[in-house]
């Protein structure tokens, strides 16, 4: 049984994300001037496609050097190389976002590592990169461009957390762990950025076909298989769920679940915490049984 499959309706939850006191943006206010990591592929180019189509000028930001522009983007994209750990690159892309537009609208954290495993063959190597990229990467960006949006009295950040920040089963300690602090982080900025004309929001998406499973580490096969097995038999695609995060976005929603088995999911835990507790102890039994208990 998977948590989805708990007896609640998808019934829309949004309306409890938003503030009461704000109005929602216009979908009419477009070519703002958007900010996306990790977005030469998945989710995030799926984000930069449906930014651009929206009417806003989008720059992806990824690995790969600024003269060796990936093929996946779009060519009414910008480009701009960025590694999220490194602080020095952070700023040179705030500087060449200065120099080309003057500044930055909307940021989106997007870039991120997936990870499974049991606690103990997780290795601190493994906890350190997830953390480096997954949760301080979302903080570096934060702390990049923060300033910038509280001077200009207007500005949204979008994190990427994930379901996983909300809904925590076994052998996903370390990805629970940063994508749960990604959460925490967006609601402290929320309340702290508001007075500025800053507005937060997070998403957080269930499993959906993406490139994401590459990126599994391998200090427990076994795990990073059950993963990669749940990302593959999704329904969904990164497109959609890049829809409808950006739908929710002009609605001026703070916590985003783009798509029916987030919403079902998460709601189980909140209102239906028993059935939630039995769903999650035979997630984990099984994964014993089926690996040996070793």
């Amino acid at each position: 049984m998977r948590l989805s499959d708990l007896p609640l309706p998808d019934a829309a939850t949004r309306r409890l994300a938003r503030l009461p006191f704000m109005a929602p943006p216009s979908p009419a206010d477009t070519n703002r001037r958007v900010l996306i990591t990790g977005g030469a592929s998945g989710l995030g180019l799926a984000l930069a496609t449906a930014f651009l189509e929206r009417g806003d000028r989008v720059m992806i930001a990824d690995l790969a050097p600024a003269d060796e522009r990936p093929e996946s983007i779009p060519k009414d994209a910008r480009y701009v190389r960025l590694d999220v750990r490194s602080e020095e690159e952070w700023k040179a892309a705030r500087e060449e976002i200065g120099e080309v537009w003057g500044g930055l609208d909307v940021l989106v954290n997007n870039a991120g590592i997936a990870q499974g495993g049991r606690i103990e063959m997780l290795t601190e190597e493994d906890w350190r990169q997830i953390t480096d990229i997954n949760l301080l990467g979302v903080a570096r960006g934060c702390r990049t461009f923060v300033p910038q949006l509280k001077a200009q009295g207007h500005g949204l950040i979008v994190n990427t957390a994930s379901l996983a920040g909300l809904v925590h089963p076994p052998t996903m300690s370390s990805y629970t762990a940063v994508k749960a602090a990604v959460v925490a982080i967006s609601e402290s900025l929320r309340w702290e950025l508001e007075p500025f004309g800053v507005t937060v929001a997070v998403a957080c998406p269930s499993f959906f076909r993406t490139n994401l499973a590459s990126s599994l580490n391998s200090s427990d096969p076994a795990a990073a298989g059950f993963a990669s097995k749940l990302i593959d038999r999704s329904e969904r695609g990164a497109d959609e769920i890049a829809a409808e995060i950006v739908a929710a976005l002009d609605l001026g929603e703070f916590l985003i679940l783009p798509d029916p088995d987030a919403r079902k999911s998460y709601r189980g835990k909140r209102l239906l915490p028993v059935a939630y507790t039995k769903t999650m102890t035979e997630m984990g039994r099984k994964f014993a049984a089926a690996t040996g208990r070793g």
